[in-house]
Parts: C-alpha cells; sequence; structure tokens
C-alpha cells in the first residue's frame, strides 16, 4: 500500500514519534501545578480551581490578538519565581512532552521574567536545566532549553542574555530566541546580541511573521542570523524572501493553533502550514504553549491532519522535518534521526496492515 493512501488515525499520530522545538516553559504548566505553587508561596490566584483558572487565562480560546494572548503568561509567571517552582516545572513539562511520545524537547523561556523575588540569572537558569535533566533520566526524552530575549526589552537586556547563552552553551542550553510583540519592536534592535551569539557558535531563531509581515522575517535572518524562524505565517506574502527561505532550508516553527488563538490567522484552514510543506519548505510542527493553548503535539497533528487534508506523507514530511531541525550536533541529530525514522516506518507499516485487515479506507 502507497504511503500516501494510508488513513491518517488519531491512533497513528498518537503512535508516531514526535518533536517540539517551539515550546514556552511559562505557557506550559499544568493547572493543578499553578494552583499547589500558589498556596505554597502566598501568591494570589485569580480562581481558586481549575476550571475558575481555565477561564481566566483564557485556555484554549481564540483572543484576537497576541498582545491578549499574552496576558495570560502574567498569571502563570507569578508562580514562577523560586527555584523550586522553576525545577518543577521543567520536569513536568518534560513528563508531560514524553507521554506524547515526544522524543526530543526543546523549552524556551526567557529568565529575566523569573526575577521578581531576587533570584539570579544564573540560579533561574540551572534551575530549569536540572528540572530538564530530571525529565529525561525518568523518561529517557532528549530536552534542552533556549534562552529568550523580549523584543520589547532594552537591548542590554538581550546582550546579557546572550551572554548567559553562551555560558551554558553544552551545558543543556541549546540556543537563543527572540519572542514578544514584534509591532513597534523589530528585531534589528536586538542585533548585538545575536552577534555575540553567533560569534560563539551558538544556535538562534526568533519569533517573526505572526503578529508582523515579511519584513519582520527578514530582520530576523538578514539582521540577527536566525537559523529557524518561530510561526512565519505571513511569509507567503513575499515569495522572493519565501525562496531564500526555502533554499537555505531554514526550518519553520508552526504553531497552528495558537495562530488561530492569536488572529495571526483567520481559522485553521487558511493556515499556510500546508501550502509551505508543497512548496517544499522544512516545516516543524509545534505546541508553543501546551496550558494556554490547550494543545499538545499530538492534537496539533490531528487538527492540522482534519482542516488541511494531510496524508500519511505529509505527516511523515513533518515529523522528520522536526528531528531534522533540531538544535543538536549534526552526529547527535543523525543518530536520532536514524532510530526514529526507522520507528516511524515500522509504525507505519503496522497501521498500514491493521487497515488491510479491517478494510478502511483513506478519505
Amino acid at each position: 500500500m502507497p504511503l500516501s493512501d494510508l488513513v491518517v488515525t488519531d491512533e497513528l499520530l498518537a503512535a508516531l514519534p514526535k518533536t517540539d522545538l517551539h515550546c514556552h516553559l511559562d505557557g506550559s504548566l499544568r493547572l493543578k501545578t499553578i494552583l499547589e505553587l500558589a498556596e505554597a508561596q502566598g501568591v494570589r490566584l485569580p480562581a481558586k480551581d481549575e476550571a475558575g483558572l481555565a477561564r481566566a487565562i483564557h485556555m484554549g480560546e481564540n483572543v484576537g490578538s497576541l498582545e491578549e494572548f499574552l496576558k495570560a503568561f502574567d498569571i502563570t509567571l507569578s508562580v514562577m519565581q523560586t527555584e523550586e517552582a522553576l525545577y518543577r516545572t521543567a520536569y513536568e513539562l518534560c513528563a508531560d512532552a514524553a507521554a506524547e511520545n515526544c522524543r526530543l524537547l526543546e523549552v524556551r523561556y526567557s529568565p529575566v521574567l523569573h526575577q521578581k523575588r531576587g533570584l539570579k540569572l544564573t540560579a533561574i537558569v540551572e534551575a530549569v536545566l536540572e528540572g530538564l535533566r530530571a525529565g529525561e533520566r525518568e523518561t529517557g526524552i532528549r530536552a534542552g532549553a533556549l534562552v529568550c530575549s523580549i523584543r520589547n526589552m532594552s537591548p542590554d537586556v538581550s546582550l546579557r542574555l546572550a551572554e548567559l547563552s553562551v555560558a551554558y552553551k553544552n551545558k543543556g542550553v541549546l540556543g537563543f530566541d527572540l519572542a514578544g510583540a514584534e509591532q513597534d519592536f523589530p528585531a534589528k534592535n536586538h542585533k548585538e546580541a545575536f552577534q555575540l551569539i553567533l560569534d560563539n557558535n551558538v544556535n538562534c531563531t526568533a519569533h517573526a511573521g505572526e503578529a508582523y509581515g515579511p519584513a519582520s522575517i527578514a530582520q530576523a535572518i538578514h539582521f540577527c542570523g536566525a537559523h529557524r524562524i518561530g510561526h512565519a505565517v505571513r511569509l507567503r506574502e513575499d515569495g522572493d524572501l519565501l525562496n531564500y527561505v526555502n533554499d537555505h532550508r531554514i526550518p519553520l516553527e508552526c504553531c497552528p493553533t495558537s495562530n488561530v488563538q492569536t488572529g495571526a490567522v483567520a481559522d485553521m484552514s487558511s493556515h499556510p502550514l500546508k501550502f509551505y510543506l508543497d512548496f517544499g519548505c522544512r516545516v516543524t510542527i509545534n505546541t508553543d504553549n501546551r496550558l494556554i493553548t490547550d494543545t499538545t503535539v499530538t492534537k496539533e497533528l490531528v487538527t492540522v491532519a482534519r482542516a488541511l487534508k494531510l496524508n500519511a506523507v505529509d505527516i511523515r514530511n513533518l515529523l522528520i522535518h522536526g528531528f531534522k531541525s533540531a538544535f543538536l550536533p549534526f552526529h547527535d541529530r543523525a543518530e536520532l534521526l536514524r532510530r526514529v525514522t526507522k520507528e516511524m516506518d515500522e509504525t507505519f507499516a503496522k497501521f498500514a496492515k491493521q487497515e488491510r485487515k479491517t478494510g478502511l479506507t483513506a478519505v
């Protein structure tokens, strides 16, 4: 049976090995954990139970803009100001990702957002890395961190965070990121930080083309040297830049459900992921924020497979792109890719055999 004829079921998508390369720690806590941390720390929340807290952060809701979407982080960050909380949330995120068969997780966060109780930047980084290591030991997932700067912060802050990324290179920090609102906060303002990152051969990515046009993506690539682009839903508006990104195999960190919720795209059926994939771009699929977006990688795959009519070949390509795009040394990445490709093909073969027995047909 040709792979393109295999029925893409929810069970198949759950069984396949995955990556999550664009996942924010402060957007991916468990509701129960937020409540427990708040009680232990004496933090007042806008709700006292999980249902009320979900409503307060507009969990899984379409809020219409990135600025509205980001307001929920005030709640999650209020309980992430101790080493214990950072360790726990990083560990639990590994466990949650591994539970849905993610083999590789890149966790991004901005250490400067966790200093309200006086923690040093180094203590913050080390607490998160220790949590990720514990998660790796317990679940077998491969996990690392990306240090984020924020567009609306001073370039001096970005430089400090770049220095931090360089210091923890090869110690669990896999790269550097620029996040936050794009409008009025161009990436080129943070060029000095990115130059330090590039001078020290550190991986880097940037949120771009989410709430602003292709010019934002061009800045991230040409001014900042970004090796991957987060979201990039507006890349399709500039064919010349699209070809450049494709020619240079610059991976796109797509987060479809999040893009609908922030209003970056009107609805899932109009998301450019399938267009990028058909065009040949290195498209990856990610959660962005597991809690606030109310998603997992598996749920993202189910959603796009239905809305964009992806077949099993498309799914395989998406997942392979994730492993190819990881911020890992080449030989580590190649070895991981060999293992998961073999497992992936065995999984497809298993489901194809079951399909022949049951007489299912592709729709």
